[in-house]
């Protein structure tokens, strides 16, 4: 079963501990807005450190990726220690959990990646504030291209919140005539 088998679907709630030993609960939706879900293979490797450090550099430079406005959550089946070693050394500024049990991979249907040599395939999932997943993108050598997917994605959440909808149509201004009934002669 494929990561993409649950766009359209409501995301799995899951609790793993956070690199700083302590649990960490994600609830798709509670907070009302998106989340960036992202597993990768391994904290401190090239491809992983370059881009855990985008989604950083992005929270700070980009105005969609602010707290309040994106959650953003790195997962990888590495223990705490090596995550909290990962976190402190390149400075992240988001919850980056340890998935040794890989709970959190099955749970999002995430499988091995790199013809299975990786723990877990490089993924990222984006989740709308509703908890919902629209849409998931793989791709263990083009670690570069994931935050610019939720960007994207942010981009057209964005797009769709401010279109108006149904309910938001304003009321008809002409009335129609008021029907008359005048007896039949």
């Amino acid at each position: 079963m494929s990561h993409r088998t649950l766009i359209g679907k409501q995301a799995p709630s899951i609790t793993l501990p956070n690199y700083d030993g302590e649990s960490f609960t994600l609830t798709p939706g509670e907070k009302g807005v998106p989340i960036a879900l992202f597993f990768y293979p391994k904290a401190g490797s090239f491809g992983c450190t370059k881009e855990a450090c985008q989604f950083r550099d992005a929270i700070a430079e980009n105005d969609t990726f602010k707290a309040g406005k994106l959650e953003v959550i790195g997962i990888s089946p590495d223990s705490v220690e090596k995550q909290k070693t990962f976190v402190e050394k390149n400075k992240l500024t988001y919850p980056v959990l340890s998935d040794s049990k890989g709970e959190a991979a099955k749970a999002y249907n995430v499988g091995k990646g790199l013809l299975g040599f990786a723990g877990v395939a490089r993924v990222t999932i984006v989740i709308d504030g509703k908890g919902i997943v629209r849409d998931t993108q793989e791709g263990t050598i083009n670690y570069g291209a994931h935050s610019k997917f939720v960007a994207k994605w942010l981009d057209k959440l964005e797009a769709e919140a401010a279109a108006p909808t149904a309910t938001d149509a304003p009321a008809p201004t002409s009335e129609a005539p008021a029907e008359t009934t005048e007896p039949a002669t």
